[in-house]
Order: C-alpha cells, then sequence, then structure tokens
C-alpha cells in the first residue's frame, strides 16, 4: 500500500509495481523459450549422434589437409607440433590419417588452413 499524502492510502499497486510485475512475466517467459530451445537442441544432438538425422554442418580434416597446412607454413612436424602445442605423435597421426584433430585443434587448423600468415605470427614466441 502506497501513501499519496499524510491521510490517503490506496490500495491499487502504482504504476511502478505494474510494471515491475509486467517484467517478470517478460523474464519467466524469456526463460522458458531459452528452456525449449536447450531441449530441444540437446534432442537434435542426440539424434545426430545416433545417426538418426544428419548434421547441419560438418568440418573434416582429412590427413592430407593437415599435411598441406604445415608445409605452407614452410614447417617440419616437430615445428608444427610445437607451434600449435601438440606433440609430434599426434601431428603424425593426424597426418596419417590414424585419428582425426578434434575441438580447439580442429579450430585452430581451420584458421591456419585459411590464413597460414596469421597463425605463424600469433603463435611465434
Amino acid at each position: 500500500m502506497i501513501c499519496r499524502s499524510d491521510t490517503e492510502a490506496s490500495d491499487k499497486p502504482t504504476g511502478s509495481a505494474q510494471e515491475a510485475a509486467a517484467w517478470r512475466r517478460i523474464v519467466v517467459a524469456t526463460h522458458q523459450k531459452d528452456f525449449q530451445r536447450l531441449g530441444t537442441s540437446v534432442k537434435q544432438a542426440g539424434a545426430i549422434r545416433r545417426g538418426r538425422t544428419p548434421a547441419a554442418r560438418v568440418t573434416e580434416f582429412k590427413p592430407e589437409d593437415v599435411r598441406a597446412t604445415r608445409l605452407t607454413l614452410g614447417k617440419s612436424q616437430e615445428e608444427f607440433a610445437l607451434m600449435i602445442g601438440v606433440s609430434v605423435a599426434t601431428l603424425q597421426n593426424w597426418e596419417q590419417g590414424r585419428r582425426r584433430p578434434d575441438g580447439p585443434a580442429r579450430a585452430l587448423l581451420r584458421v591456419a588452413a585459411k590464413n597460414p600468415r596469421a597463425v605463424a605470427d600469433a603463435l611465434a614466441s
């Protein structure tokens, strides 16, 4: 209850209380939509993983792509592995197709393939 003067009182909510209630409804609705989107995304990821749905985009590096990126930079396996922070054995596994780069390593290789000089400059020590 808000007092407008010493003698007058009102049980009617003020504009700011109504606005606060409206904002709360908006926030709750937004959170519900976000949660629904998250649930949908998790279901889609599960379907992709089980092979029921094809992935919308796939980025893979073939062994020859890894080697070509390294050669573009003019680096030996030892130098390139040290530059990108992996072991020589890991790099050899990628180049020989026994393993595939994933996560941050794949992202770094994508950047290196598109702009090798930027990667070389950024990672130079």
